[in-house]
């Protein structure tokens, strides 16, 4: 049987979502590394950039990205349990789920990871110096491999705004959000009910990579919200695992959505629609003084995946998160969801998104849309 190989490393969120697609729907793969030489002398060249996860595929085709990934795997592997749910209303549903778990759930993996030190350092530091630096490295540039990571780490959760002012406030939200989740999985396995959608693989990558495996965030889930570490265990596993419920692998009736998943959705509106809300609004004016940026079919691409920093009220606090296009890239995808189901659904869609304090989400565009070509985001 010819292999797929995932491209990655243990602690990366990225490579969680896509390596739980790869259990979860029986693909035969093998886990190599970034420090293996040939990532750095002949993936990342062909990729564009140092960036992970990247699929190898038996042909030698190369795909980059977690969205990516599940996408275009999916059209092989998703035929008995697709990622995708067939009902227009959970698709859009699945994807803005996808939106917030890789993206609007960053501050508490970043501040668990990189602000409890006594706790996490060395296993983290273990971690960063094992799939980083070359194998048999010396002691030394093992050190020095871990420094200059965690070093670039802990300046990007100051971009995602972990800052002093905000720890308190990410324990906070963290802990709300764990309640929540736990109060859906009481009476669901994943997100959308019987089975993996979407929505799981983007929640799995926070959840596994930084928040169920290092120390200190590890030891608050498996005290205050042991239902999650199960469910991460779901997510890593091919074997079915039915011990908390009942194996019924429908998905939950998009016509009466679980007040469970109702509450999380009212959730992301309060913790995550004002920072993609100015996010949007911050590149819609960032594109307008830079007309020459979008010259060309594709032009300006984004190896360094920000284009600045902007400030919006979170928790009656302000705060600055980075501005980067790959969230637009996946905003677009709950748009042309809802864009291609049905008037019913739509109308479904409506009241679903009222409710919850969403409807914004589906009108924050903004004037050119992100497409991902040749592993990198571009504006089109």
């Amino acid at each position: 049987m010819k292999h797929y190989i995932l491209w990655g490393m243990p602690a990366s969120l990225y490579t969680a979502k896509a390596r739980s697609y790869l259990i979860k729907r029986g693909v035969p793969f093998v886990e190599y590394g970034v420090n293996h030489p040939e990532f750095s002398e002949r993936v990342a060249p062909a990729v564009g950039r140092f960036i992970l996860p990247v699929v190898e595929c038996p042909d030698g085709r190369l795909i980059q990205d977690g969205a990516n990934i599940i996408d275009e795997l999916d059209v092989e592997f998703g035929k008995e349990a697709s990622a995708f749910p067939e009902s227009g209303v959970l698709k859009a549903i699945a994807y803005l789920l996808e939106l917030f778990g890789g993206e609007g759930l960053l501050r508490p993996a970043m501040h668990y990871r990189w602000n409890f030190d006594d706790e996490n350092m060395a296993f983290i530091r273990n971690e960063f110096s094992s799939a980083l630096a070359p194998v048999g490295a010396s002691d030394e540039e093992r050190g020095a491999t871990f420094d200059f990571s965690s070093g670039r780490m802990r300046k990007a959760a100051v971009s995602f705004g972990v800052t002093p002012e905000t720890f308190a406030l990410v324990e906070q939200s963290y802990q709300e959000f764990l309640a929540l989740f736990s109060a859906h999985l009481r009476w669901h396995p994943f997100l959308l009910g019987g089975q993996a959608t979407i929505a799981d693989y983007g929640f799995i990558g926070p959840l596994f990579a930084h928040l169920n495996r290092d120390p200190a965030p590890l030891r608050l889930m498996h005290q205050q919200a042991p239902a999650v570490g199960r469910w991460v265990e779901r997510m890593n596993s091919r074997e079915e695992k039915w011990v908390e419920h009942r194996h019924d692998p429908n998905l939950v009736s998009p016509d009466e959505l679980p007040a469970t998943l109702t509450a999380l959705l009212r959730y992301i509106a309060e913790e995550y629609l004002p920072e993609i809300r100015a996010h949007v609004h911050f590149a819609n004016e960032w594109i307008a003084s830079r007309p020459g940026v979008l010259e060309g079919a594709n032009g300006g691409s984004f190896k360094g995946r920000a284009i600045g920093m902007c400030a919006f009220s979170w928790r009656d606090t302000t705060i600055e998160t980075a501005v980067m296009p790959y969230r637009f890239f996946l905003l677009q995808r709950v748009q042309d969801a809802y864009a291609a189901a049905t008037t019913t659904e739509q109308a479904q869609l409506d009241s679903v998104l009222a409710d919850a304090g969403l409807s914004e989400i589906l009108s924050l565009t903004t004037t050119h849309k992100v497409a991902r070509v040749n592993h990198l985001e571009v504006w089109v």
